[in-house]
């Protein structure tokens, strides 16, 4: 696998590391002692919100922190335009993402009324911005050692 197709698929893991909620999936894509920090951008001033140091407290953060999925719900975070640049053993990844909360509604205890059709639900834009992982080849594999997430809109965090 080629490195760019290799720096794709940490991506790829991010986001569905981050939909299921598995903090040990996601903290295994970063460096030991990787750093995430979190901004919004503000009108182009970013704004630093939070910042986390260590693949285990990146890893709780997203296990602990994230709200959970409500019934019938899920999150998709989908990512578009990468933009990977390779040197050597260091890369960057610049993409853009939004993130979809989804829900599908309750079947009737009756079932669904005559002439339903299709997906019974709906899916709602929640959050968008970039992901701009800087990675590292260590031990042969591609690690996130410093995480930028730049959002397009301000967020509120549990006690602050």
């Amino acid at each position: 696998m080629d490195d760019e197709r290799a720096e794709a698929l940490v991506m790829a893991r991010y986001v569905r590391a981050a939909d299921h909620r598995d903090g040990a999936a996601m903290a295994a894509l970063f460096a030991e002692d990787a750093v995430a920090e979190i901004f919004y951008s503000n009108g182009g001033t970013r704004e630093k919100l939070a910042e986390l140091t260590g693949a285990e407290t990146i890893g709780k953060a997203v296990a602990g922190l994230m709200a959970p999925h409500p019934p019938r719900g899920w999150s998709h975070h989908t990512t578009h335009d990468h933009i990977i640049e390779v040197d050597g053993d260091e890369a960057t990844l610049d993409a853009q993402f939004v993130v979809f909360n989804t829900r599908g509604h309750e079947r009737p205890a009756d079932g669904w009324p005559e002439g339903t059709f299709g997906a019974q639900g709906t899916i709602t834009p929640i959050e968008s911005g970039y992901y701009q992982p800087r990675l590292r080849r260590i031990d042969g594999a591609w690690r996130i050692f410093h995480h930028t997430i730049l959002l397009d809109q301000p967020m509120a965090f549990p006690g602050a």
